[in-house]
């Protein structure tokens, strides 16, 4: 028996449909995983909605999971039936079993367990290549994350912290505010403060190097209206719609700025860097610098709540769907 959630047709959460599927047969290179935990993220709705668009209809949706193989395919050799793993990145996660080429899995270190791991895989290494590699951060910088009591927010404030980095977090409500803060966030703005003026108070002036943005639309410009010249601005999420460039323009005139908009998938297309980038975010987890909060969790049957709850900034921290 095996069943999954599957989206017939883009909408609201109304769509996501819980339904039984066949249990699958790994092909050459893959492994059957039996989910114990499927994390919940944004980029779900967006495939739910139609955002982003799925490769066929109807889809099982979901980046992330943890569990134990059941089975592997032809040619696995570093995998075996009873292996702890996790993925982020591969579709199709919302289902009580499902096939994931096995180059995509990492082995769970002891000491980390299911519900964390499915929480921390697509948010955590998001964080890792964000500090990491996309800006370098390091000590002395003061940085600047949107939605910083969310699940990545709070993964990015508490390693920015680790590496010696002041943090403004910027939140919806006086309630998140005390969240980030008890998480490292040196200071905790709110989305209807004056962000640039209070920028440029805490900064004396300097404002900053770069700007973690997985809002999108509504706080683009804010976000140029942050940097310093020849400042980043990092844009890694559209929470609240797409982001349009009517005129590069804009960036010479704030002062030569630059924005990427990078994804886990480019970042960890290699096999190597894969496991180097999750490598990295067991160490700092299981040391206890970044804490995994699991803030929420639902039964996988009922992902539609869930969606309902993420999408109203009812969530904070990591929300988890158990099969």
């Amino acid at each position: 028996m095996n069943h999954a959630i599957r989206v017939h047709e883009t909408g609201g959460p109304e769509k996501l449909l819980w339904e039984e599927v066949p249990r699958p047969d790994p092909k050459p290179g893959e492994a059957l995983v039996r989910h114990e935990a499927v994390g919940l993220n944004y980029i779900d709705v967006y495939f739910r909605t139609g955002l982003y668009k799925a490769p066929s209809m109807p889809v099982t949706i979901g980046m992330e999971g943890a569990g134990v193989v059941e089975a592997v395919g032809n040619g696995v050799t570093d995998l075996k039936p009873g292996d702890r793993v996790a993925y982020a990145g591969a579709l199709g996660a919302y289902a009580e079993a499902r096939c994931v080429p096995a180059d995509r899995l990492v082995k769970l270190p002891e000491g980390v367990g299911s519900q964390e791991a499915a929480a921390m895989m697509l948010q955590g290494m998001t964080a890792q290549f964000l500090i990491r590699r996309t800006y370098p951060v390091k000590q002395g910088d003061t940085i600047l994350v949107h939605a910083a009591a969310g699940g990545v927010g709070l993964i990015l404030t508490q390693w920015a912290k680790h590496l010696g980095a002041t943090v403004i977090g910027v939140v919806s409500t006086p309630e998140k505010a005390e969240i980030a803060r008890a998480h490292g966030a040196d200071h905790a703005l709110l989305t209807t403060d004056d962000i640039p003026a209070k920028v440029k108070e805490i900064t004396g002036g300097a404002m900053l190097p770069v700007v973690y943005d997985s809002v999108g639309r509504d706080t683009f410009t804010t976000s140029l209206d942050c940097l310093r010249p020849f400042g980043l601005m990092v844009s890694f999420g559209n929470a609240s719609g797409p982001v349009s460039i009517p005129d590069l323009g804009v960036l010479a005139a704030k002062g030569s700025l630059y924005v990427t908009r990078p994804t886990l998938n480019t970042y960890t297309a290699k096999r190597e860097d894969l496991v180097a980038t999750a490598s990295e975010l067991f160490e700092v987890v299981k040391s206890g610098a970044v804490k995994i909060r699991v803030n929420q969790t639902w039964q996988l049957k009922d992902a539609a709540e869930a969606h309902r709850a993420l999408e109203s900034r009812k969530t904070t921290g990591s929300t988890v769907l158990v099969p």
